[in-house]
């Protein structure tokens, strides 16, 4: 490759860093989570108690956030997906703004979600069949 193709390389690789630099500034909290995590389209959002599941689709995929009502403090919280005849898939700890992503290939199999945030929780039964 010439010194040309490496140059404009990097000019891009800087340009796409520099933009998503400015996206995460610009998001506020729970928006900016839930936004720049898992990518494709939301098909769900399952609110509970404490926070909301946020369910995405792109392709085969599904991919899943949970956040709080209230973001900014670390509490506990978890998100699981499961693609139906798979084993779940689980982010789990103390967390300030969110659980996940957690992406699984589900192709055109069902999927079960599950999320909690303190003493709340959400856990769907088999969608997006």
């Amino acid at each position: 490759m010439n010194s040309g193709g490496v140059r404009r390389r990097l000019a891009l690789g800087l340009a796409v860093l520099t933009g998503s630099v400015t996206l995460a500034l610009a998001l506020p909290g729970a928006a900016q989570a839930a936004a720049s995590t898992c990518s494709g389209r939301e098909v769900r959002t399952l609110p509970f108690s404490t926070g909301s599941l946020h369910v995405y689709r792109q392709g085969g995929y599904v991919c899943a956030v949970t956040t709080p009502d209230h973001p900014g403090r670390k509490q506990s919280m978890s998100v699981t997906v499961q693609a139906r005849g798979n084993r779940p898939v689980t982010d789990r700890g103390r967390f300030a703004y969110h659980a996940g992503p957690v992406t699984v290939h589900a192709g055109h199999r069902c999927v079960r979600v599950s999320g909690s945030v303190g003493g709340g929780s959400y856990t769907s039964g088999w969608i997006l069949c």
